[in-house]
């Protein structure tokens, strides 16, 4: 298995696309920048096909320490999910 890094995607879609590497890494990070902006405000983004991008808030809790096996405070968070979509669920199958 290979894992595959921005650059590497940046290099892939250039060569499909014969756009420079330059304009396509602005691609990228234009989407990134926004898909974060529109989870900061609460928002959900869906890329239709691909799949959605929502913020989940997880409750407080009460974890264990492995190491020293205390009890620790875990405090409520807001966190990033995604949702495949069934077109993304049906080529990785």
């Amino acid at each position: 298995m290979i894992n595959v890094n921005k650059d590497a995607l940046v290099s892939a879609i250039a060569t499909k696309t014969d756009q420079s590497k330059k304009d396509v890494e602005m691609v990228i990070d234009t989407m990134i920048e926004e898909v974060t902006k529109s989870l900061q405000a609460g928002n959900k983004v869906t890329l239709t096909g691909f799949g959605t991008f929502k913020v989940s808030a997880r409750a407080a809790r009460v974890g264990i320490n492995p190491q020293t096996k205390a009890s620790i405070q875990i405090p409520a968070m807001t966190v990033p999910k995604f949702t495949a979509g069934k077109a993304l669920k049906e080529a990785v199958k």
